[in-house]
Protein backbone atom coordinates (compact mmCIF):
# COMPACT_ATOMS: atom_id res chain seq x y z
CA UNK A 1 0.00 0.00 0.00
CA UNK A 2 1.25 3.50 -0.91
CA UNK A 3 1.10 6.48 1.38
CA UNK A 4 -0.17 9.46 -1.04
CA UNK A 5 2.60 11.38 -1.67
CA UNK A 6 5.29 9.40 -0.16
CA UNK A 7 7.37 6.90 -2.11
CA UNK A 8 7.10 3.11 -0.55
CA UNK A 9 10.37 1.04 -0.39
CA UNK A 10 13.43 0.72 2.50
CA UNK A 11 15.61 3.13 -0.51
CA UNK A 12 12.63 5.98 0.02
CA UNK A 13 13.33 9.00 0.93
CA UNK A 14 13.87 9.81 5.01
CA UNK A 15 12.55 6.09 5.51
CA UNK A 16 15.88 4.97 7.06
CA UNK A 17 16.99 7.96 8.58
CA UNK A 18 13.52 8.38 10.71
CA UNK A 19 13.42 4.79 11.73
CA UNK A 20 16.96 5.19 12.69
CA UNK A 21 16.33 7.97 14.86
CA UNK A 22 12.86 6.60 16.22
CA UNK A 23 14.40 3.33 17.31
CA UNK A 24 17.70 5.49 18.92
CA UNK A 25 15.08 7.68 20.65
CA UNK A 26 13.50 4.28 22.05
CA UNK A 27 16.03 2.73 23.06
CA UNK A 28 17.65 5.53 25.31
CA UNK A 29 14.45 6.64 26.86
CA UNK A 30 14.06 3.64 28.39
CA UNK A 31 17.01 2.81 29.18
CA UNK A 32 16.94 6.04 31.28
CA UNK A 33 13.63 5.15 32.67
CA UNK A 34 15.20 1.48 33.76
CA UNK A 35 18.22 2.50 35.01
CA UNK A 36 15.87 4.88 36.90
CA UNK A 37 13.39 2.75 38.03
CA UNK A 38 16.51 0.14 39.28
CA UNK A 39 17.97 2.43 41.07
CA UNK A 40 14.65 4.25 42.91
CA UNK A 41 13.76 0.93 44.10
CA UNK A 42 17.02 0.01 45.66
CA UNK A 43 16.98 3.41 47.14
CA UNK A 44 13.53 3.59 48.68
CA UNK A 45 13.92 -0.01 49.91
CA UNK A 46 16.83 0.71 51.55
CA UNK A 47 15.42 3.87 53.00
CA UNK A 48 12.43 2.07 54.32
CA UNK A 49 12.38 -1.83 54.51
CA UNK A 50 8.73 -1.72 53.36
CA UNK A 51 7.49 -3.74 50.35
CA UNK A 52 4.45 -1.23 50.86
CA UNK A 53 6.98 1.81 49.78
CA UNK A 54 8.00 0.17 46.40
CA UNK A 55 4.33 -0.38 45.86
CA UNK A 56 3.88 3.27 46.57
CA UNK A 57 6.84 4.26 44.29
CA UNK A 58 4.85 3.01 41.56
CA UNK A 59 1.34 5.00 42.09
CA UNK A 60 3.46 8.34 42.49
CA UNK A 61 4.47 7.25 38.60
CA UNK A 62 1.01 6.39 37.00
CA UNK A 63 -0.89 8.69 39.07
CA UNK A 64 -0.20 11.66 36.29
CA UNK A 65 -0.97 9.67 33.50
CA UNK A 66 -4.69 8.98 34.38
CA UNK A 67 -5.31 12.43 36.17
CA UNK A 68 -4.10 13.49 32.42
CA UNK A 69 -5.09 11.03 30.01
CA UNK A 70 -8.08 13.30 28.10
CA UNK A 71 -5.59 15.95 27.99
CA UNK A 72 -2.37 14.73 26.55
CA UNK A 73 -4.03 12.38 24.52
CA UNK A 74 -6.04 15.57 22.41
CA UNK A 75 -2.60 17.48 22.48
CA UNK A 76 -0.63 14.39 20.51
CA UNK A 77 -3.70 14.57 17.61
CA UNK A 78 -3.88 18.53 17.55
CA UNK A 79 0.43 18.90 17.73
CA UNK A 80 3.77 18.13 16.67
CA UNK A 81 3.98 14.92 18.22
CA UNK A 82 7.43 14.87 17.58
CA UNK A 83 8.30 18.08 19.83
CA UNK A 84 5.60 17.50 22.14
CA UNK A 85 7.47 14.37 22.60
CA UNK A 86 10.96 16.01 22.83
CA UNK A 87 9.95 18.54 25.64
CA UNK A 88 8.08 15.52 28.04
CA UNK A 89 11.69 14.05 27.48
CA UNK A 90 13.63 16.99 28.29
CA UNK A 91 11.26 17.46 31.60
CA UNK A 92 12.05 13.83 32.42
CA UNK A 93 15.76 14.54 31.79
CA UNK A 94 15.42 17.80 34.64
CA UNK A 95 13.56 15.18 36.92
CA UNK A 96 16.48 13.31 37.04
CA UNK A 97 19.05 15.38 37.69
CA UNK A 98 16.84 16.38 40.96
CA UNK A 99 16.73 13.06 41.62
CA UNK A 100 20.79 13.16 41.52
CA UNK A 101 21.07 15.81 43.83
CA UNK A 102 18.59 14.41 46.38
CA UNK A 103 20.57 11.24 45.98
CA UNK A 104 23.80 13.12 47.09
CA UNK A 105 22.32 14.90 49.67
CA UNK A 106 22.61 11.51 51.85
CA UNK A 107 18.36 11.36 52.08
CA UNK A 108 16.72 10.02 55.75
CA UNK A 109 13.20 10.21 53.82
CA UNK A 110 11.62 9.23 51.00
CA UNK A 111 8.96 11.51 51.01
CA UNK A 112 10.59 13.96 48.63
CA UNK A 113 11.48 10.98 45.80
CA UNK A 114 7.57 10.11 45.59
CA UNK A 115 6.92 14.15 44.58
CA UNK A 116 10.10 13.75 42.24
CA UNK A 117 8.41 10.83 40.87
CA UNK A 118 5.26 12.01 40.30
CA UNK A 119 6.60 14.92 37.78
CA UNK A 120 8.43 12.24 36.48
CA UNK A 121 5.29 10.35 35.54
CA UNK A 122 3.95 13.86 34.34
CA UNK A 123 6.51 13.95 32.06
CA UNK A 124 6.10 10.76 30.67
CA UNK A 125 2.48 11.36 30.80
CA UNK A 126 2.96 13.70 27.72
CA UNK A 127 6.01 11.99 26.16
CA UNK A 128 3.88 8.51 25.53
CA UNK A 129 0.65 9.20 23.38
CA UNK A 130 3.54 11.40 20.82
CA UNK A 131 5.69 8.94 21.33
CA UNK A 132 4.21 5.49 20.60
CA UNK A 133 1.79 7.57 17.67
CA UNK A 134 5.22 7.92 15.70
CA UNK A 135 5.51 4.67 14.39
CA UNK A 136 2.61 4.63 12.31
CA UNK A 137 3.24 8.21 11.16
CA UNK A 138 7.01 6.58 9.74
CA UNK A 139 5.77 3.74 7.94
CA UNK A 140 2.49 2.73 6.35
CA UNK A 141 0.08 -0.36 7.63
CA UNK A 142 2.02 -2.99 5.46
CA UNK A 143 5.37 -2.42 7.25
CA UNK A 144 4.52 -1.64 10.30
CA UNK A 145 4.90 -5.06 12.10
CA UNK A 146 8.21 -5.05 11.15
CA UNK A 147 8.85 -1.63 12.23
CA UNK A 148 6.84 -2.86 15.66
CA UNK A 149 9.48 -5.49 15.83
CA UNK A 150 12.13 -3.22 15.39
CA UNK A 151 10.89 -1.18 17.74
CA UNK A 152 10.74 -3.97 20.32
CA UNK A 153 14.12 -5.28 19.85
CA UNK A 154 15.66 -1.38 20.89
CA UNK A 155 13.22 -1.22 24.00
CA UNK A 156 14.31 -4.33 25.03
CA UNK A 157 17.38 -4.11 24.61
CA UNK A 158 17.81 -1.43 26.48
CA UNK A 159 15.76 -3.15 29.09
CA UNK A 160 19.39 -5.09 29.67
CA UNK A 161 21.51 -2.40 29.36
CA UNK A 162 19.57 0.24 32.19
CA UNK A 163 19.53 -2.02 34.56
CA UNK A 164 22.60 -3.55 34.64
CA UNK A 165 23.49 0.46 34.47
CA UNK A 166 21.63 1.70 37.12
CA UNK A 167 22.32 -1.46 39.51
CA UNK A 168 26.27 -1.30 38.91
CA UNK A 169 26.78 2.80 39.11
CA UNK A 170 24.26 3.02 42.54
CA UNK A 171 27.41 0.67 43.90
CA UNK A 172 29.95 3.39 42.93
CA UNK A 173 28.13 6.88 43.76
CA UNK A 174 23.84 6.95 44.41
CA UNK A 175 24.26 9.84 42.45
CA UNK A 176 25.53 8.04 38.91
CA UNK A 177 22.27 6.71 37.49
CA UNK A 178 20.05 9.31 37.68
CA UNK A 179 22.86 12.19 35.91
CA UNK A 180 23.21 8.45 33.34
CA UNK A 181 19.40 8.43 32.84
CA UNK A 182 19.11 12.29 32.21
CA UNK A 183 22.04 11.88 29.63
CA UNK A 184 20.22 9.32 27.79
CA UNK A 185 16.94 11.04 28.21
CA UNK A 186 18.17 14.07 26.56
CA UNK A 187 19.79 12.25 23.88
CA UNK A 188 16.52 10.34 23.46
CA UNK A 189 14.90 14.24 23.22
CA UNK A 190 17.39 15.23 20.41
CA UNK A 191 16.50 11.46 18.22
CA UNK A 192 12.64 12.28 18.03
CA UNK A 193 13.35 15.88 16.82
CA UNK A 194 15.63 14.20 13.90
CA UNK A 195 12.79 12.17 12.94
CA UNK A 196 11.07 13.53 9.47
CA UNK A 197 7.69 13.65 9.34
CA UNK A 198 5.78 13.25 6.00
CA UNK A 199 3.34 16.70 5.17
CA UNK A 200 0.41 13.91 5.30
CA UNK A 201 1.03 13.03 8.93
CA UNK A 202 1.22 16.50 10.21
CA UNK A 203 -1.10 17.18 12.68
CA UNK A 204 -4.11 19.22 11.66
CA UNK A 205 -4.42 22.94 12.30
CA UNK A 206 -5.47 23.33 16.39
CA UNK A 207 -7.75 26.31 15.83
CA UNK A 208 -10.09 27.63 18.04
CA UNK A 209 -13.05 25.46 19.31
CA UNK A 210 -15.18 26.01 21.90
CA UNK A 211 -14.54 23.84 25.34
CA UNK A 212 -17.33 21.43 24.70
CA UNK A 213 -15.58 20.09 21.18
CA UNK A 214 -12.67 19.80 22.85
CA UNK A 215 -13.86 18.22 25.65
CA UNK A 216 -15.96 15.63 22.91
CA UNK A 217 -12.67 14.81 21.27
CA UNK A 218 -10.66 13.85 24.03
CA UNK A 219 -13.14 11.12 24.83
CA UNK A 220 -13.18 9.97 21.29
CA UNK A 221 -10.80 7.40 22.64
CA UNK A 222 -12.32 6.17 25.21
CA UNK A 223 -15.61 5.35 22.55
CA UNK A 224 -13.23 3.88 20.28
CA UNK A 225 -11.65 1.24 22.57
CA UNK A 226 -15.25 0.95 23.63
CA UNK A 227 -16.42 0.18 20.16
CA UNK A 228 -13.98 -2.36 19.21
CA UNK A 229 -14.19 -5.75 21.37
CA UNK A 230 -11.30 -7.25 19.86
CA UNK A 231 -9.40 -3.52 21.01
CA UNK A 232 -10.78 -3.48 24.17
CA UNK A 233 -10.42 -7.25 24.91
CA UNK A 234 -6.57 -6.90 24.02
CA UNK A 235 -5.71 -3.69 26.28
CA UNK A 236 -7.88 -5.19 29.22
CA UNK A 237 -6.04 -8.13 29.15
CA UNK A 238 -2.61 -6.43 29.36
CA UNK A 239 -4.16 -4.36 32.36
CA UNK A 240 -5.70 -7.25 33.99
CA UNK A 241 -2.85 -10.06 33.79
CA UNK A 242 -0.25 -7.59 34.87
CA UNK A 243 -1.95 -5.68 37.16
CA UNK A 244 -2.75 -8.98 39.47
CA UNK A 245 0.62 -10.70 38.04
CA UNK A 246 3.29 -8.25 37.79
CA UNK A 247 6.31 -8.95 40.29
CA UNK A 248 8.93 -6.53 38.97
CA UNK A 249 8.18 -3.89 41.87
CA UNK A 250 8.84 -6.62 44.58
CA UNK A 251 11.98 -7.67 42.72
CA UNK A 252 13.89 -5.50 44.91
CA UNK A 253 12.88 -7.23 48.39
CA UNK A 254 12.78 -10.81 46.33
CA UNK A 255 16.83 -9.91 45.54
CA UNK A 256 17.31 -8.83 49.03
CA UNK A 257 15.45 -10.80 51.30
CA UNK A 258 14.95 -14.47 49.09
CA UNK A 259 17.98 -14.47 47.22
CA UNK A 260 20.41 -12.61 48.70
CA UNK A 261 22.09 -10.38 46.16
CA UNK A 262 22.94 -6.85 46.35
CA UNK A 263 22.79 -3.97 43.58
CA UNK A 264 24.22 -5.59 41.06
CA UNK A 265 22.36 -8.54 41.04
CA UNK A 266 18.86 -6.55 41.88
CA UNK A 267 20.45 -5.11 38.04
CA UNK A 268 21.22 -8.76 36.31
CA UNK A 269 18.05 -10.11 37.56
CA UNK A 270 16.03 -7.53 36.16
CA UNK A 271 18.10 -7.34 32.74
CA UNK A 272 17.07 -11.04 32.63
CA UNK A 273 13.69 -9.93 31.75
CA UNK A 274 15.09 -8.22 29.53
CA UNK A 275 17.24 -10.72 27.79
CA UNK A 276 14.08 -13.01 27.27
CA UNK A 277 12.09 -9.94 25.88
CA UNK A 278 14.98 -9.06 23.55
CA UNK A 279 15.51 -12.21 22.48
CA UNK A 280 11.73 -13.02 21.48
CA UNK A 281 11.48 -9.35 19.58
CA UNK A 282 14.33 -10.36 17.45
CA UNK A 283 12.65 -13.22 16.61
CA UNK A 284 9.69 -10.92 15.61
CA UNK A 285 11.60 -8.73 13.83
CA UNK A 286 13.11 -11.09 11.77
CA UNK A 287 9.81 -13.36 11.33
CA UNK A 288 7.57 -11.33 12.43
CA UNK A 289 4.03 -12.99 13.87
CA UNK A 290 1.17 -13.35 10.61
CA UNK A 291 -1.04 -16.08 12.05
CA UNK A 292 -3.27 -16.93 14.85
CA UNK A 293 -2.14 -13.59 16.43
CA UNK A 294 -5.52 -13.96 19.07
CA UNK A 295 -4.74 -17.09 20.04
CA UNK A 296 -1.07 -16.65 20.84
CA UNK A 297 -1.95 -13.32 22.79
CA UNK A 298 -3.89 -15.50 25.03
CA UNK A 299 -1.32 -18.51 25.27
CA UNK A 300 1.37 -15.78 26.02
CA UNK A 301 -0.41 -14.64 28.94
CA UNK A 302 -0.82 -17.99 30.37
CA UNK A 303 3.24 -18.76 30.18
CA UNK A 304 3.72 -15.54 31.61
CA UNK A 305 1.76 -16.30 34.65
CA UNK A 306 3.22 -19.41 35.29
CA UNK A 307 6.76 -18.02 34.90
CA UNK A 308 5.83 -15.76 37.79
CA UNK A 309 4.68 -18.08 39.79
CA UNK A 310 8.24 -19.98 39.45
CA UNK A 311 9.73 -16.39 40.46
CA UNK A 312 7.67 -16.37 43.71
CA UNK A 313 8.53 -20.17 44.93
CA UNK A 314 11.90 -20.59 44.02
CA UNK A 315 14.91 -19.47 46.42
CA UNK A 316 17.44 -19.90 43.74
CA UNK A 317 19.05 -17.39 41.70
CA UNK A 318 19.53 -19.19 38.64
CA UNK A 319 16.01 -20.58 38.70
CA UNK A 320 14.69 -16.61 39.04
CA UNK A 321 17.22 -15.26 36.49
CA UNK A 322 15.67 -18.38 34.29
CA UNK A 323 11.88 -17.46 35.31
CA UNK A 324 12.24 -13.78 34.46
CA UNK A 325 13.85 -14.78 31.08
CA UNK A 326 10.22 -16.97 30.44
CA UNK A 327 8.07 -14.59 31.70
CA UNK A 328 9.52 -11.18 29.94
CA UNK A 329 10.07 -13.25 26.63
CA UNK A 330 6.10 -14.32 26.86
CA UNK A 331 4.98 -10.77 27.98
CA UNK A 332 7.25 -9.65 25.25
CA UNK A 333 4.47 -11.50 22.58
CA UNK A 334 1.84 -9.78 24.56
CA UNK A 335 3.55 -6.15 23.88
CA UNK A 336 4.35 -6.91 20.02
CA UNK A 337 0.58 -7.87 19.11
CA UNK A 338 -0.85 -4.89 21.35
CA UNK A 339 1.76 -2.33 19.77
CA UNK A 340 0.76 -3.59 15.78
CA UNK A 341 -2.82 -4.16 16.78
CA UNK A 342 -3.84 -0.54 18.15
CA UNK A 343 -2.11 1.44 15.32
CA UNK A 344 -4.05 -0.85 12.63
CA UNK A 345 -7.09 -0.45 14.45
CA UNK A 346 -6.77 3.65 14.86
CA UNK A 347 -7.22 6.64 12.37
CA UNK A 348 -4.31 8.64 11.95
CA UNK A 349 -6.16 11.35 13.79
CA UNK A 350 -7.35 9.65 16.25
CA UNK A 351 -4.65 7.72 17.62
CA UNK A 352 -2.67 10.04 20.09
CA UNK A 353 -6.33 9.13 22.18
CA UNK A 354 -6.76 5.66 21.92
CA UNK A 355 -3.15 5.76 22.76
CA UNK A 356 -3.07 7.63 25.54
CA UNK A 357 -6.05 5.68 27.19
CA UNK A 358 -4.00 2.43 26.04
CA UNK A 359 -1.06 4.06 28.03
CA UNK A 360 -3.35 4.71 31.50
CA UNK A 361 -4.03 1.00 30.94
CA UNK A 362 -0.53 0.21 30.48
CA UNK A 363 0.61 2.66 33.39
CA UNK A 364 -2.38 0.72 35.42
CA UNK A 365 -0.59 -2.86 34.57
CA UNK A 366 2.45 -1.77 35.56
CA UNK A 367 2.46 1.19 38.01
CA UNK A 368 -0.66 0.61 39.45
CA UNK A 369 0.36 -3.14 39.55
CA UNK A 370 3.36 -1.71 41.28
CA UNK A 371 1.20 -0.86 43.79
CA UNK A 372 -1.15 -3.87 44.27
CA UNK A 373 2.01 -6.00 44.37
CA UNK A 374 3.49 -3.47 47.38
CA UNK A 375 0.07 -3.74 49.72
CA UNK A 376 0.07 -7.39 48.84
CA UNK A 377 3.67 -8.45 49.08
CA UNK A 378 3.25 -6.56 52.73
CA UNK A 379 0.82 -8.58 53.57
CA UNK A 380 1.47 -11.87 52.47
CA UNK A 381 5.16 -11.47 51.79
CA UNK A 382 7.13 -10.93 48.40
CA UNK A 383 6.56 -14.55 47.55
CA UNK A 384 3.20 -14.73 48.15
CA UNK A 385 2.49 -12.02 46.30
CA UNK A 386 4.23 -12.90 43.20
CA UNK A 387 2.60 -16.43 43.36
CA UNK A 388 -0.72 -14.99 43.92
CA UNK A 389 -0.10 -12.88 40.94
CA UNK A 390 0.66 -14.74 38.65
CA UNK A 391 -1.82 -17.65 39.07
CA UNK A 392 -4.24 -14.34 38.48
CA UNK A 393 -2.93 -14.16 35.30
CA UNK A 394 -3.37 -17.55 34.56
CA UNK A 395 -6.52 -17.35 35.70
CA UNK A 396 -7.74 -14.55 33.40
CA UNK A 397 -6.29 -15.62 30.32
CA UNK A 398 -8.58 -18.30 30.25
CA UNK A 399 -11.46 -16.23 31.38
CA UNK A 400 -10.74 -13.90 28.13
CA UNK A 401 -10.93 -16.96 25.73
CA UNK A 402 -14.44 -17.09 26.42
CA UNK A 403 -15.46 -13.18 27.00
CA UNK A 404 -13.39 -12.44 24.16
CA UNK A 405 -14.41 -14.77 21.24
CA UNK A 406 -13.65 -12.18 18.81
CA UNK A 407 -10.39 -11.74 20.11
CA UNK A 408 -9.38 -15.74 20.86
CA UNK A 409 -10.48 -15.76 16.54
CA UNK A 410 -7.95 -13.03 15.66
CA UNK A 411 -5.94 -14.67 12.77
CA UNK A 412 -4.47 -12.21 10.86
CA UNK A 413 -3.59 -8.36 11.80
CA UNK A 414 -6.45 -6.23 10.98
CA UNK A 415 -5.89 -4.51 7.37
CA UNK A 416 -3.35 -6.81 6.68
CA UNK A 417 -4.26 -9.89 4.17
CA UNK A 418 -7.45 -11.86 5.34
CA UNK A 419 -6.85 -10.18 8.92
CA UNK A 420 -10.46 -9.11 10.85
CA UNK A 421 -12.02 -6.07 9.06
CA UNK A 422 -11.06 -2.61 11.04
CA UNK A 423 -14.35 -1.60 13.46
CA UNK A 424 -15.85 1.45 12.35
CA UNK A 425 -13.93 4.92 13.34
CA UNK A 426 -16.14 7.01 16.35
CA UNK A 427 -18.09 9.72 14.37
CA UNK A 428 -15.71 13.00 13.83
CA UNK A 429 -16.21 15.63 15.80
CA UNK A 430 -17.18 18.98 13.91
Amino acid sequence: MEREGVEEGPDAPGWDWSVAALLTSVFCAAASAMALITALGKQVYDLTGRELDLGWLGLAEFAPAAVLVLFTGALADRRDRRRLATTALAAQAAVALGLAAYAGSEPTSATPIFGLVVLFGVGRAFAAPASRALPADVVGPDRLPSLVARFSVAWQAATVVGPVLGGFLLTVDPRLPYVASSGLMLAAAAATLAIRLEPNRRPPPDGLRPVSTRWREALEGVRFIRRAPVLLGAISLDLFAVLFGGAIALLPAIATDRLGVDAVGLGWLRAAGGLGAGAVALGLALRPLRRRVGATLLAAVVVFGLGTIVLGLTHSYAVAFVAMFILSGADAVSVFVRATLVPLVTPAETRGRVLAVEHVFIGASNELGAFESGVVGQALGPAGAVVLGGSAAVVLATGWWFLFPSLRRVDRFPGLGRGEPLPPAPAPVL
